[in-house]
């Protein structure tokens, strides 16, 4: 019996570990401003740090998210995000947040996922379709259409979307469990990637003729991030 405990305690330590990894790690100190600096830097998960006595109030600060982004493209919306890119301060915290535009019916976050974060979209104007996909084998959709002061979460990893549905235009904010979460567009990466990937391949995975797989691929993919 020993024995078996030694090894439910093994697995569950495991387990622990293998959560406790899932997403970005706890910081150990207060902040740790991302700087470009290699010279003064101090390299902490992924981004350098700048010396925390050197950190000022502008490192933790983004003006702009109330400026509507540029709809005026091929699929109808735009992201604007606020993450360690654009915010210094943000780095090592584990989180970030976007503003997502939508031009009147038919404006479109489209199929994506976040590899390194899960989502909590709030709309704020406008009326939103959108929903995820599970991973196989079931491929489970869900949806729900969205109103101002809807909320709804997007488990990290998992193909999602949102499609604007009403006449005028929409405005979400999302927060994101990671200061870089990242983006896979599906469209984009398995048409639009460099290089191409080979249409055999495609034709025989989407089951389509190869020329209709070419003619794709030979498509501008917007990226509206």
């Amino acid at each position: 019996m020993k024995g078996v405990g030694f090894l439910v305690a093994l697995v569950l330590l495991a387990l622990d570990s293998k959560l406790a990894s899932a997403s970005d790690p706890s910081p150990l100190q207060d902040f740790c401003v991302a700087v470009n600096d290699t010279k003064d830097g101090v390299f902490v998960n992924g981004k350098l740090c700048k010396d925390p006595k050197l950190a000022v109030a502008e490192d933790f600060f983004l003006p702009g998210l109330n400026i509507p982004g540029n709809t005026s493209n091929p699929v109808g919306s735009m992201v604007t995000p606020a993450n360690v890119e654009k915010l210094p301060g943000l780095n090592t915290l584990g989180i970030s947040l976007v503003r997502i535009d939508y031009a009147p019916y038919g404006g479109l976050n489209p199929p994506h996922t976040h590899p390194r974060a899960t989502e909590i979209l709030v709309v704020v104007e406008g009326t939103l379709y959108v929903g995820f996909v599970t991973s196989n084998p079931e491929n489970r959709l869900f949806t729900k259409v969205l109103y101002p002061g809807n909320v709804f979460v997007f488990p990290v990893g998992l193909i999602h979307f949102q499609f604007n549905i009403g006449h005028t235009n929409a405005v979400a904010f999302a927060g994101l469990s990671s200061q870089n979460p990242g983006v896979i567009t599906i469209a984009n990466a398995v048409f639009g990637s460099e290089p191409a990937i080979n249409p055999d391949v495609l034709a025989k995975a989407f089951q389509l003729d190869k020329n209709i797989v070419k003619q794709l691929q030979f498509r501008f993919w917007w990226d509206n991030n």
